[in-house]
Order: structure tokens, then sequence, then C-alpha cells
């Protein structure tokens, strides 16, 4: 079962000062997880994580992780930035964008970050933007279906993202050509896996790629990236990843293809954003209204404008209500929020103890990809975050937006 890490009488302090709803994010458990990650791949002496900042981009939680020595993925200018910001620069950073505006090249060469090239005709388009760095790295797109044994996992060939063999071996020929001296491969197969397998099938993949591509054309990869996939059990009843059997599968991988090969010395990446944050972060929320017609509805304040995934995708998100952990779970409701439309529900036929107004609820696993993806619908505002310090402390690492936020980008233009 899913416990929440707060309780009522924590929530009951905290919106003393900080009002519902909020997004909030348990320090102590996303450093014992990073530091987790960590060991799962310290047999290989070049390992880094570089965090998903698209994820959770939020500074503090960004320099939680660079503490823990993990480096940061970019897939845009502000995400850029905010890096630099908090003083991630160079080949801690990883740019893995696409459909790339030359500006943003131009700012990730500036910051001296790893530049992984989407798009084969983006050699030349680099080129002539900013030039070729002596580091650089591709993604890889195989086509076609992903599969582990008999299970389809993803379509990688209805994918934007990545490069054919073909045009990929052509890329990294021609990025010698123009000076490139250590190159990466990347490639991401599929989504929020929830099995020990996936990791070590894609290394699988990529490591006799890279012996291939020695083969062929004499170049030589200094790393392989794995990127993300790596996921949680949203749901209660299923078992989470072993980081540890997944380091273990991908280590066999690697001695079984790359040493023979005489790649021994090839560095491993990833870049998780889920796995890292989504289980340390909840959203809270109180209740505030209740409809009694033609199902039962509660109403809370938050809304998909705080957490859009249930609308967009139909996604489960565990609801624990506080102070009720232990009451038995009969009565369905629909939990919805206040946007104008029907899919702004956050549980559709749910099983849980009676709530009534005033209870406050926890949703849980939204540390990653839950404020991230919020937007202005309705007029409505983005939530505070906080974080659960170690000390037990809570402090604010991004307060709510305001009305004069929401108006500011028509300073000139509304008044009458």
């Amino acid at each position: 079962m899913k416990k929440a890490f707060v309780t009522k009488e924590m929530v009951e302090n905290i919106v003393k000062d900080f009002p519902t709803p909020f997004h909030i994010y348990d320090e102590k458990a996303i450093r014992e997880n990073a530091r987790k990650l960590k060991a799962a791949f310290s047999w290989n002496k070049g390992y880094k994580e570089y965090f998903a900042v698209k994820a959770t981009p939020n500074p503090t939680i960004l320099r939680i992780l660079h503490e823990e020595g993990c480096g940061t993925d970019c897939s845009s200018y502000a995400e850029l930035l905010m890096s630099e910001k908090v003083g991630i620069v160079g080949d801690e950073i990883m740019f893995s964008s696409n459909d790339t505006p030359a500006e943003e090249f131009v700012y990730a060469r500036k910051l001296g970050a790893t530049i992984n090239l989407d798009d084969y005709t983006h050699v030349q388009f680099l080129k002539d933007t900013c030039g070729i760095p002596e580091t650089i790295s591709c993604r890889y797109n195989p086509g076609g279906t992903f599969s582990i044994s008999t299970t389809i996992m993803d379509n990688p060939g209805d994918a934007k993202y990545g490069m054919t063999k073909e045009q990929l071996f052509k890329a990294y020929v021609e990025l010698k050509e123009a000076g490139a001296k250590r190159f990466g491969l990347h490639s991401f197969l599929a989504s929020n896996t929830v099995t020990n397998e996936y990791y070590p099938t894609l290394a699988k993949i990529l490591f006799e790629l890279a012996v291939e591509l020695k083969n062929e054309t004499g170049i030589e990869l200094s790393f392989i990236n794995l990127s993300g996939g790596i996921g949680i059990p949203y749901t209660p009843d299923k078992e989470p990843n072993d980081i540890m059997a997944i380091g273990e599968g991908v280590r066999k991988a690697f001695e079984e293809v790359l040493v023979p090969a005489g790649l021994g010395d090839l560095s491993i990446f990833t870049e998780l954003g889920r796995f890292m944050l989504a289980p340390y972060g909840h959203l809270v929320t109180k209740a505030i209204h209740e409809k009694h017609t033609h199902k039962e509805y509660i109403g809370v304040d938050a809304c998909a404008v705080n957490l859009m995934r249930p609308a967009m995708y139909g996604a489960y998100h565990h609801i624990t209500v506080l102070g009720k952990e232990n009451e038995p779970c009969d009565n369905m409701y629909d939990v919805t929020g206040s946007l104008c439309e029907n899919n702004d529900k956050f549980a559709i036929d749910r099983m849980l103890p009676k709530i009534d107004k005033g209870d406050y609820l926890v949703i849980h696993d939204t540390g990653a990809h839950g404020f991230a993806m919020g937007y202005n619908y309705n007029g409505k505002l983005k939530s505070a975050e906080l974080l659960l310090q170690e000390d037990g402390s809570v402090k604010m690492i991004r307060r709510a937006e305001t009305v004069d936020d929401y108006f500011a980008t028509l300073e000139g233009f509304w008044k009458v």
C-alpha cells in the first residue's frame, strides 16, 4: 500500500502558512533514492545521472540532486538557464532537444553542455549555427516496436525522436570529419516501464550497436546514455522496480558485449526523471464541496492545472484521505476539480473512506510531471511548491502564482 509522507497533523500546521493546494517534496527520500541509483551503477567508473529537468523544474530540487552527484538533462533554453543559475554547467549538462532553435544550440555550446543531436540534418545545422564541438552525442531510433520477451513495451517507429541506424552511422562519420573527438550514443525506447528488464534489454541493443559502429567506421564511443524509461508503480498493487537488479543487469550486458570488443572503458549515463522524483512528491488538496446527482462527487481546491496527468492520459494517481487511513474504503466517488472540462477528475468511481468537507487529500506520485505540466486554463493559478526538509521543517521553494502574474504579459494591452 502507498503511505503518505505527511500526516493530517503536519498538513494542519503547514496550511497555517501555505494554503492548499500545494505540491510538497520529501528531501530525505529524494537523497536516499539518488544514492541508491548511484550505488546500482557504481561498477561503471564513468557513470553519471543527468536528471530530466522537465520532470520537476525547480532550482532547489536541482541543487539537492547536484549535491548527490547528478547533472541535468535539458531540452530548452529555460532549462539550460536554470541549470546555469544553480551552478550546473559544462559536461554536467546533457542537452537532449528536438526541433531545436538555433539560439538554443548556441547557448548550449556557450555553457559547454554535451549536445545530443536528434536528427541527421542537425549535423549540418549545428555546423552552420555554432560549429561542431569536440564532444557530441547522437540519438538512435531503431523503428518498429520495442518488446521484452513477448510483451510490446512501446512503438519507437511512431516516435518523432532519433535517427535511423544508417543516418546514425553517417552522422558519426561526418561529425568526426568536422572535428568531433568524443562520441556518445543515446536512445529512449519505452516510457514508464515497471520491469527490471527494460534497461538491460536496451543496454544490450545499444552495446551491440556500439561494437558494430566500431567495426564499420573505426569510431569508438566514449559513453552510452540509456536515457529515461524506468518508471514507478502508480497503482498500489504493483511492485516497484529494483534499481540494484537493474544495475546488475546492465553490468552483465556490459561484460558480455563491450568488454570483449575492447570498449570496457565506456561510461554509462542515465536521464531519469520519474524514477528520481515521482514517489517523493504529493499534491495536497482540500475537499471543499460534495455533490449528489447521478454520481457522488467530491470537489477539491486543486484541479488539472495542478496535475494534468489524470485529465490528459486517464492516469491513475492513488489518493489518501489524511486522518482516515485506517477507515474502510466503502464510498465510491469521482474526485473533481473546478475546470470547465469534464475530464478534470483526479479519480473516477474510486472507492475511498467517507470524505467530509474540510478533509485533506494527498494525491500520490506527483513529484515528477506534476507541477511541471501545469497551465492556466480558466485563469487558474499554479500552486506553491514546498520542501519537507530532512529535519522535518517545511519551506517554500516556489511561491504560488498571483493574479498579477497572470495579467503581467498583458500590461499595456488590456486597460481601458
